[in-house]
């Protein structure tokens, strides 16, 4: 898993991105598929982008303030953890 966090100096945002491979392209879409509908519930002041390129999960959130972009992080990766632990449990995608 690789993370990296910046202030965009054109935006005054604060930044960060966070790539979380996955054995197969397969789960990572159905990754990207399960957190995608999650929805940030606070309309202003952050945003959050999600992206599969090959079987790798690419996650890009922009924030105004610290504070929220922690708690969003924070939730996705219990979001995360918990995909990723149903995947284990029931074994990988099956392709149709």
């Amino acid at each position: 898993m690789a993370a990296d966090g910046e202030t965009n100096s054109e935006t005054g945002k604060l930044e960060f991105s966070l790539d979380v491979p996955f054995p197969s392209s397969t789960e990572a879409i159905v990754a990207l598929r399960s957190l995608s509908p999650d929805q940030e519930p606070r309309r202003g002041g952050i945003s959050k982008q999600l992206s599969v390129s090959g079987s790798t999960l690419s996650v890009r959130w922009s924030a105004d303030e610290a504070r929220i972009l922690r708690v969003s992080v924070n939730s996705f990766l219990d979001h995360l953890s918990l995909v990723i632990d149903t995947m284990e449990m029931f074994g990988p995608p099956v392709a149709p």
